[in-house]
């Protein structure tokens, strides 16, 4: 198990140490006393304090996240779980988003579905799925942390601070692939530098399929994974070609790649013959098409700039640091095969991704195209990692030289972003799609690049102050700052964006239903014209039914098994003017004038 980053050859220079007198180990164990060094040498130790900051990461993701019990991040959630709610066994619905969307999430979701008799229960149920899921981040940053050389405590302090970041706790508090991505891609480059590894080649064929195996579910998980795949696929081809591991484990992760994906397409075409109205995601045209279009292409790079600024930013400079760090791995020959392929899939991962969401967004200048959170934010573990663990492995003189370059970058890519996307950055932002940047802006009403910028560099640039000033013996301390700053990021996102963001679509997510009096066994028709957030939620909420969307008002006749109709309602007008022409048998049986619906029953 060899280190990404050598301080061999990053130190201040030969036979010269920082911390004064001669050069220190990279990863000095910390001081301890006898008797618990004693304790931590049995073999069950690191497992159980491995084992509790598990639970303990599970513990903070529930008490952020337990309470919610609707979905409002539509229409996202709302085609989750309705997907989930297919593969749980019960009848089919609605799908919200228009396109039938990959279903390894869902998959993974089900079971709360299969469960709970009542939405509400369901969504509890599948919060606490996700803190599970996703604190898998923490062991997993743990085991990557070692593989970039560092020891056993060292580790286990970046894997906490990892594992608490925003990028990575946020999305796990709604019903999104985001939650499960992260554990995906990090147990993907485990696997893959395990693969490349010296070792038996029965390891290395375990570590290969792993490879290809984790490459065809983030697939299955979301329109991203195609971008892991062409990876997978290309280091595998490259691999055989040069012989940088045995045959027989490549061709174990040939068939690991090969099966994952059979896998995703069988999930995807049962999902689809479930909604057999509905066509399938057809981002990955729309990519292709947007990157031959000569029109779109200015564009693009600025939106790919965005997507790269706001991923630097979140990571509060580290993940530039790192960045920056793994194109010089992957041109120096002295570091092995496995840290320059894992080093070139990382950069070639993060760059594929942010230029794929770019020329997927939509054409229109809404602020969070230019400069969006989501779609980077699962890159954010793998890359944290390497940029903590340069507090231990580089010397001085290169880590300075390596944050100036990454700062740099900080700096050309934001205004490349501002010169080209101009006005459309003052347009109106919802916070929930920039979190972190109002965050470290310090305001939770506006997107402010430079202050964002600022904010995240002023926590790069005190942690490496604290270095040059403390050397390698402090870096464990700053690193325990680092967590505890996280943390408490994660929870001011959480208090001041997930919980407003949520309350905000309360009614329609919940209200509408229960005041409209909607029960098992109703089938509802949503009119086209009722408040989008409803129309929306009701796919879920009506747990036990099914919904349609249409327009009656044109004379259409409803489904024979509707019972419902939900109708959109002009304020002042009467209640049976929201259905002109309504069909015999039908009748008003609840409205709500200041909300605008009217509820029609049939007899």
């Amino acid at each position: 198990m060899q280190p990404l980053i050598d301080s061999a050859h990053t130190s201040d220079g030969p036979g010269r140490g920082e911390d004064g007198g001669g050069s220190a180990p990279a990863t000095r164990a910390l001081a301890v006393p006898p008797r618990l060094r004693a304790l931590a040498a049995h073999r069950w130790f690191w497992a159980v304090v491995l084992l509790l900051g598990y639970g303990g990461q599970v513990a903070f993701r529930l008490v952020l996240s337990i309470h919610n019990y609707f979905p409002s991040v539509h229409a996202d959630e709302d085609s989750y779980l309705v997907i989930a709610r297919v593969l749980a066994g019960r009848p089919t619905t609605e799908m919200p988003v228009g396109v039938v969307i990959p279903g390894g999430y869902p998959l993974l979701i089900s079971p709360a579905l299969r469960i709970a008799d009542t939405p509400a229960a369901a969504y509890h149920l599948i919060m606490g799925i996700n803190a599970l899921l996703n604190a898998l981040v923490f062991p997993l940053a743990v085991a990557a942390a070692r593989r970039v050389g560092l020891s056993r405590p060292h580790a286990y302090l970046v894997g906490a601070a990892v594992a608490l970041v925003p990028p990575v706790v946020f999305y796990s508090q709604f019903v999104m692939s985001d939650t499960v991505l992260p554990v995906v891609l990090l147990a993907w480059l485990l696997a893959m530098h395990g693969w490349l590894s010296p070792g038996t080649t029965r390891r290395r064929a375990l570590y290969a399929a792993g490879t290809g195996l984790a490459a065809g579910f983030s697939m299955a998980t979301h329109d991203r994974g195609g971008v892991v795949v062409a990876l997978t696929a290309l280091v595998l081809v490259v691999v055989l070609a040069v012989g940088w591991a045995p045959r027989l484990a490549s061709l174990a992760g040939v068939g690991g790649l090969g099966l994952s994906y059979l896998g995703a397409k069988l999930l995807a075409r049962f999902v689809e013959n479930q909604f057999k109205d509905v066509p399938p995601s057809t981002v990955g045209n729309k990519v292709f098409e947007n990157l031959g279009d000569s029109k779109y292409i200015g564009t693009i790079i600025a939106r790919t700039f965005g997507q790269l600024w706001y991923f630097m930013t979140s990571t509060y400079g580290f993940g530039a640091v790192a960045l920056v760090l793994c194109v010089v791995v992957v041109f120096r020959r002295r570091y092995t095969v496995a840290e320059r392929v894992v080093a070139f899939t990382m950069v070639a991962l993060l760059f594929g991704t942010a230029l794929a969401s770019a020329a997927g967004l939509a054409d229109n200048d809404r602020t969070d195209n230019w400069v969006y959170a989501r779609y980077c934010a699962v890159l954010v573990p793998m890359f944290m990692v390497v940029g903590l663990a340069a507090l231990w492995r580089a010397g001085v003189r290169a880590l300075l030289w390596t944050a100036l370059a990454g700062v740099a970058a900080i700096g050309i890519i934001q205004l490349s972003v501002g010169a080209y996307a101009g006005a459309a950055l003052k347009l109106w932002v919802s916070p929930w799609t920039v979190p972190d940047a109002m965050f470290l802006a310090s305001t939770w009403d506006d997107l402010h690049m430079v202050r964002t910028s600022f904010g995240a560099l002023a926590v790069l640039g005190a942690c490496l102050l604290l270095r040059v000033a403390g050397g390698r013996r402090v870096v464990a301390a700053v690193v325990g700052c680092v967590t505890l700053f996280a943390a408490y990021a994660t929870v001011a996102v959480t208090d001041n964006v997930s919980e407003p963001h949520a309350k905000a679509r309360k009614y329609q997510a919940v209200g509408v239903a229960k005041e409209a009096g909607l029960r098992k066994g109703d089938n509802v028709v949503l009119d086209m014209d009722l408040d989008w957030d409803t129309r929306m939620s009701m796919a879920y909420e009506v747990y036990w039914g099914r919904v349609w969307s249409d327009d009656l008002k044109d004379g259409s006749a409803p489904p024979e098994a509707a019972t419902a109709y939900l109708a959109g309602w002009s304020k002042g007008d009467l209640p049976q003017t929201s259905w002109p022409d309504a069909r015999p048998g039908w009748h008003v049986a609840k409205f709500n004038k200041d909300r605008g619906w009217v509820l029609w029953r049939k007899d």
